[in-house]
């Protein structure tokens, strides 16, 4: 197996067309246990942490924040608080702090796993993934990136160069269930946006791949009380987290049963709707 070591971002493009079979790595929180185990066997390692372009984020001019594939998750934590909350909520619960100091929103993205704490954010968010070649740069929603189990859009050439998603988009919240505190892969994640009147709504860990719960967001979006500062109903919260658990098609495995995760769902839902919308009414944020 080679090792490739490019330093710039037009050389890691250039070394990627060369040679689309080889994987990228930067922090080497997930490709690193599939070699471990034997998993799987690349011919090559595309080393991309010298690559500082990919290192960096910015707030471009029509206030989106342009997030860097390689920038891990302990500075989401730290930098992205405020702008985008509900990411930083998701990095707070990726691993120990080591991997947050080593993994990455764009290794995330890279594994496409449908267990993978950031893409409820992203989905609920209308994140748009960049990724690029020696052809050129392009965007893709983020609905439109996961395309099966641990499968993405990405073509043989092309790398994730960066995420853009909105700054300061409003109420936002992330929560999961694990089979314990911290260092746990998701038995069912949750993330949760209210902005100008819209909904997003997302689940991870329940169907083969992450996904938006669309009836979920379109009831929600039409029955919230938008101008009122009073506290919702039960039965508003009831039948919102009824959607959001009929738009799963979980398994059984053994992190939870397929009945477990429907039912878990249904609760983060009602959750994360309590706060979001307890910080849309008061102006004070509620956290996960």
């Amino acid at each position: 197996m080679e090792f490739l070591r490019p330093a710039t971002l037009a050389e890691a493009l250039a070394l990627k067309a060369e040679r689309p079979g080889a994987v990228p790595i930067a922090g080497g929180t997930d490709v690193m246990v599939e070699l471990n185990f034997d998993h799987r066997r690349p011919e090559a390692l595309l080393d991309l942490t010298r690559v500082g372009e990919l290192t960096e984020w910015s707030t471009v001019e029509d206030g989106t924040v342009r997030l860097g594939a390689g920038v891990p998750y302990s500075r989401v934590i730290t930098e992205l608080g405020e702008s985008v909350p509900a990411l930083a909520m998701a990095s707070r619960t990726v691993g120990s702090p080591q991997i947050r100091n080593r993994g990455t929103v764009g290794g995330n993205l890279g594994a496409a796993s449908p267990a993978g704490d950031t893409h409820p954010v992203l989905l609920a968010l209308d994140a748009r993934i960049e990724v690029a070649s020696v052809r050129g740069t392009r965007l893709l929603a983020a609905e439109e990136f996961y395309v099966g189990v641990k499968r993405h859009a990405l073509e043989p050439d092309e790398l994730i160069t960066a995420v853009h998603l909105p700054a300061h988009a409003g109420p936002q919240q992330f929560a999961k269930v694990g089979t314990r505190n911290a260092m746990v892969i998701a038995v069912c994640s949750f993330a949760l946006a209210l902005r100008n009147g819209q909904v997003g709504a997302a689940i991870g860990s329940a169907a083969p791949t992450p996904r938006r719960a669309r009836a979920a967001e379109e009831f929600l979006a039409a029955e919230l009380p938008w101008g009122s500062s009073e506290a919702l109903p039960d039965s508003l919260k009831r039948r919102f987290g009824d959607l959001v658990a009929e738009a799963t098609s979980p398994i059984d495995d053994v992190r939870g049963s397929a009945a477990y995760r429907k039912h878990a769902l249904g609760v983060l839902a009602r959750r994360t709707l309590t706060w979001a919308w307890d910080e849309h009414r008061t102006g004070e944020r509620a956290c996960a």
